[in-house]
């Protein structure tokens, strides 16, 4: 663990163009952050361009815009994709924005079994909780399928996908059902991947995931404890002889559902106080909210101070000298195994169900979380539940801290659109079409896989837009059935 090295610190990033949120990871960088983390805005999470009308008054405001390759280049300007990790926050339209990142590492001459981070590409927990998704369960599945083949064939370091509770547990799961869906969704991957021709041995290793740590300080703890142990018992159920596959390795993020706008530097403690939980369970990566989320994406001030705290506790705290320091507590053993008990509980009334896939398309997971949230939002609105500064040593009306927010540039979006308009008149446009043509085709081929399709077609300039689009055609669009 960390007697080695300590965990990647790696503050997400990404607002207006790819050159605005370039300046942002030099500065981050230069204050001692050791890993990049890419944030996209909602168009290109839902796969629209930036001059689709569907993106007007949300280019760049949540995250970067990228619609091209050209903007990718300029995400990564003057930074070395070699030496640095880049983790990309990015589901529905993941397969894209990875082959973007392998165009400009092949522009640059770069080897990409060096190259090294994630992409999320986690389809399934959005039909789940996220609800950011663009085709059926059943083609986005074989995309996420393509992309761990593609990877474990020409990208040894990299991981191809980042399976994610975060999203569940902030759509109001708990923490056990956090842990528990997660590995529904990991094992339906799994089946995907070995099923395509793939040994286990071959790609588990790349795969990671991504938890919240919480404010339940010994059940965070615990939950990561037993996360490792379950992972561990499912790979070797899938035939795994090689110790590296059932290593589970994840990010941790503190929990953005706990901030309040109410005295807002209270966040610092609480994410304080996760963020030490995160790494006494063992994180391989770690980023801490900023003071001002509950308000806007984190100033320049708030992301320090998050990177600051994970070094006060790296340098300061001496807890990162002790491998799994609460390991033999008896209070976080009896809890580590409760919850290993209730995930195989949860996951084998997957099973009975039919499956992870199955499961969603009843509804099930769906109202299990709805049910624990509303659950949770009477408990707080009772007082029961403690939010302090909101339902208990609330500020007399008047007192409310002030603190200065990430302030948005009206001029992104015209900025955006006039750079994707240059390049569309520069492009060769037989070469685009001819690009998208192919990538149709192979699409209707269960059996090819897309991501070198993807890749020519972002190298001949194809825009977002214009490969989501061509391929809507082949799978159709997900509309959400009613599940109450």
């Amino acid at each position: 663990m960390y007697r080695a090295r300590n965990w990647t610190m790696r503050q997400i990033a990404g607002y207006g163009t790819g050159a605005d949120t370039n300046r942002r990871f030099r500065y981050l960088i230069e204050q001692g952050q050791t890993g990049l983390s890419v944030d996209f805005d909602m168009p290109t999470l839902m796969g629209y361009d930036s001059d689709d009308e569907m993106s007007e008054g949300e280019v760049g405001r949540e995250g970067v815009a990228v619609d091209v390759i050209d903007d990718m280049e300029a995400l990564f300007e003057g930074i070395d994709l070699e030496q640095i990790s880049v983790s990309m926050t990015i589901n529905p339209s993941a397969w894209i924005l990875l082959a973007m990142y392998v165009a400009v590492a092949k522009r640059r001459g770069c080897d990409l079994h060096r190259l090294s981070g994630t992409i999320q590409n986690d389809i399934l927990k959005e039909y789940m909780a996220q609800k950011e998704w663009i085709y059926p369960i059943r083609p986005s599945l074989r995309i996420v399928r393509d992309t761990i083949v593609y990877c474990a064939r020409n990208m040894r370091r990299y991981n191809p996908i980042n399976i994610s509770g975060y999203h569940i547990n902030e759509a109001g799961a708990s923490g056990v059902q956090e842990l528990a869906f997660t590995m529904a969704n990991a094992r339906c991957y799994l089946e995907e991947v070995t099923a395509a021709g793939l040994d286990v041995d071959d790609f588990a290793s790349r795969l990671s995931f991504y938890f919240v740590s919480g404010s339940d300080f010994f059940e965070e703890i615990a939950k990561f404890r037993a996360a490792r142990r379950v992972w561990s018992k499912i790979v070797q159920r899938y035939g795994a002889r090689r110790p590296e596959s059932g290593r589970l390795r994840f990010h941790c993020q503190t929990a953005a559902a706990t901030l309040t706008k109410p005295q807002p530097y209270n966040n610092v403690v609480r994410t304080s106080l996760q963020a030490l939980a995160a790494v006494l369970g063992g994180a391989q990566s770690l980023h801490t909210n900023g003071l001002d989320e509950a308000y806007a994406i984190p100033s320049e001030f708030a992301m320090k101070l998050a990177l600051r705290t994970q070094q006060v506790i790296a340098d300061e705290t001496n807890v990162a000298n002790v491998i799994d320091p609460l390991g033999g507590s008896w209070y976080v053993e009896a809890l580590t195994q409760q919850v290993e008990d209730e995930v195989w509980k949860t996951l084998d009334k997957v099973d009975e169900m039919g499956g992870t896939v199955a499961a969603i398309e009843q509804g099930w997971f769906q109202r299990q979380i709805a049910e624990f949230a509303y659950g949770e939002a009477l408990r707080r609105a009772s007082g029961e539940r403690v939010v302090v500064g909101v339902n208990r040593y609330v500020d007399r009306e008047g007192s409310e801290q002030q603190i200065e927010v990430h302030k948005i540039d009206p001029e992104t979006e015209r900025r955006q659109v006039e750079n994707l308009e240059r390049v569309r008149a520069g492009r060769d446009a037989t070469r685009v079409e001819a690009a998208l043509a192919q990538l149709v085709e192979t699409a209707r081929d269960e059996s090819a896989n897309l991501i070198p399709a993807t890749i020519a077609a972002v190298e001949a300039s194809a825009s977002m837009g214009e490969i989501v689009k061509a391929l809507e055609g082949v799978f159709g669009r997900h509309t959400e059935a009613a599940v109450f």
